[in-house]
This record gives structure tokens, C-alpha cells and sequence, in this order.
């Protein structure tokens, strides 16, 4: 299911605009949420890149430092078009930091470095904090103003992005591909993988979407803890959970599929498994990969959303997202963009 075909939240966007017209209009700051030891053997640092490939920034510190590309970690990919502020470890046992300063590439700096005990792990990270400008805007504003009050209240279906099914949607055929057969390499696997689950995902919440109950319960629910990967259910809604959910605190939850049956029973767990046999192959191909049943909110709420017009055509947006998240679904929601 292409995003052309996801269905929205608040009805049809009310906006369109230009999205990353230069890399300034697309800000992404990491949100660790946790400072260095100020000891250890990894230099721990604060690089901000521009126009640059998060893969392509690791080897390239790792050249620089002498060091193999494995003592290099960062916790998440960032997008490539855009100005990204992130943090990078480099191991280097019993040696001095090289002059960071004098790194070799215009588009890359080392904002800061300090010294911590353990490499940055992928997905060790709270969030992302953005700050997007979309350009050449058109429509109708005052509508706009109501969709982006109702997202900062309600929320956005937590939609996985089109940077996760690759370039023209083609990870989830190559995943079909791979599952009937055909060889790929280790790190095109997992990328292949997570596609096929993201696929699954995104269709389950496309049907509750459309039901109108993405951020309201069905019966059988299982709820996700709001900043954990815990979840728990399915048991009966009642008025704490009502709050809880009110207040951000839980989100109705959907599959990350794989071994074993859905968690979610009675209706949930109904639309969950017609969704899986529609895309057998993908499910089926996901149980022999013996990767486990895991869960994903299906409700995305911004934190600190804000917006301005720098002028008549351009509006400014600034937010924070958890990990995992995608600042391309809170836009969606408002305008169509290219």
C-alpha cells in the first residue's frame, strides 16, 4: 500500500507545498535523552551534517580516526536532504581524540566531543526534534490552522514512512522476492524485513483509519505504553483506561508481524489476521525469518507542535517526535506535497 493510498485522519489535506525546496527546509535535531559519562574509550559526538548520508558520515569519521568502520555507532539513520544534528560514537582504547575540528568535509562538522563508556547502540534514542518549512504553499488556511489544533490534541495516524519502503515502494517487492527464494545480502535482509513488516503495519491502520478508530479502542484491544516498546491487553475499556488514553499515555496498538498469534483478540485481533492473509506471502515470509510478534502504536502524537508564517506562502513547523516516528506523517496530514 503506496502512501498515495493511505487514508487520512482529517479528511483531505488542505495544503498543498513544497517540502525540502534546500536542505534548511528539513531540520532534524536527536533527542538521546541521556549525557556522557565524560569518561571511557568512545568519543562520543555531536556532528551536524547537511546534504550528507548518515552511513557515509560514520565511515568517513571512522577513516579519519584510523579506526574500523565497526567502532563507529550512531543510534538512527537521518535523512540524507535535510540539515541533521545527531550523535555519532567513535571507540579509540587508549587514544587521544584526533583534532575533530580539521575533519575533511564541508558539508559535516563536529559541533562538540566528549568521552563516554559504551558505543551508541541503533535505536538508543528518545526522539527527533524538527523544524520543517514548507514552501510555495497554497490552500486554504484557516483550514489548516483547524487540522494542525486537532493533530496538537489528537494526533496523527503513526503511519510508517515512504523512506522505509525504499525508492518507488520497491522494498516490499524485493521482500516478496526474497521470501520466494531469491539471495541477499545480510544488511539488504533486515532492510528487506522491515519493509514487509511496515507494510503489514501500515495496512492494518489504513482499515482502522478508515473505520474511524485509530486513537479510540476496539474490542480486543492491545495497548502500547507511550515512550516504552511495552504493551499490555487485551482487557476491558473502562474509565482509567479512558484517561490514560485521554491523556497520551497509551495508544491502541497494531502487529509488527511475525512467529505466533496476534495478541489482540475479539474484533482487533479479527481485522488483524484478515490483513495478515491478505499479504500471506509477506506474513508467512516473516514467520520463516523467525522474527517474533511485536507491537506499534498505532496513534503518533507531536510533542510541542508549533507553527508560523514566515510569509504569505511559507509556513514554518516545529515539533518533537519519539524514535521510530516520522515527521513525513504529521505533514501528510496537512498538505500534499513535492
Amino acid at each position: 500500500m503506496s502512501d498515495l493510498e493511505l487514508p487520512y485522519a482529517y479528511g483531505n489535506p488542505p495544503l498543498s507545498a513544497v517540502l525540502r525546496s534546500e536542505p534548511e527546509d528539513f531540520q532534524v535535531e536527536e533527542i538521546l535523552g541521556y549525557d556522557a559519562d565524560g569518561e571511557g574509550e568512545h568519543a562520543l559526538l555531536w556532528v551536524e551534517k547537511r546534504g550528507a548520508n548518515t552511513d557515509w558520515v560514520a565511515r568517513e569519521l571512522a577513516r579519519y580516526a584510523e579506526v574500523p568502520p565497526l567502532s563507529v555507532g550512531y543510534a538512527g539513520l537521518k535523512d540524507r536532504h535535510a540539515v541533521t544534528r545527531q550523535t555519532f560514537s567513535v571507540q579509540l582504547p587508549g587514544r587521544p581524540d584526533p583534532d575533530w575540528s580539521a575533519f575533511p568535509h564541508a558539508e559535516v562538522k563536529v559541533l562538540a566531543a566528549t568521552r563516554h563508556s559504551r558505543k551508541l547502540k541503533r535505536g538508543a534514542l528518545r526522539g527527533n526534534r524538527f523544524v520543517l518549512v514548507l514552501r510555495q504553499v497554497q490552500g486554504e488556511a484557516g483550514v489548516a490552522e483547524h487540522v494542525l489544533k486537532q493533530i496538537a490534541q489528537r494526533g496523527v495516524p503513526n503511519y510508517f514512512g515512504e523512506q522505509r519502503f525504499g525508492r518507488e515502494g520497491s522494498n516490499v517487492a524485493q521482500a516478496r522476492a526474497m521470501f520466494a527464494g531469491r539471495r541477499v545480502d545480510r544488511d539488504k535482509r533486515s532492510f528487506l524485513l522491515s519493509a514487509a513488516r511496515s507494510h503489514i503495519f501500515n495496512a492494518v491502520l489504513a482499515a482502522r483509519v478508515e473505520q474511524g478508530a485509530w486513537d479510540s479502542p476496539m474490542e480486543g484491544e492491545i495497548w502500547s505504553l507511550a515512550g516504552s516498546r511495552s504493551w499490555f491487553g487485551p482487557e476491558p475499556f473502562d474509565a482509567t483506561l479512558s484517561e490514560r488514553l485521554a491523556r497520551g499515555d497509551i495508544h491502541p496498538s497494531g502487529p509488527l508481524w511475525g512467529r505466533g498469534e496476534t495478541p489482540a483478540k475479539a474484533d482487533a485481533g479479527a481485522l488483524e489476521e484478515a490483513i495478515a492473509a491478505a499479504h500471506a506471502d509477506l506474513a508467512e515470509g516473516l514467520v520463516g525469518a523467525r522474527m517474533d510478534q511485536e507491537r506499534r502504536p498505532l496513534r503518533m502524537i507531536p510533542q510541542n507542535l508549533a507553527w508560523r508564517w514566515l510569509d504569505r506562502e511559507s509556513l514554518e513547523l516545529s515539533f518533537e517526535l519519539p524514535a521510530g516516528a516520522y515527521a513525513t506523517t504529521v505533514v501528510r496530514e496537512l498538505a500534499t506535497t513535492g
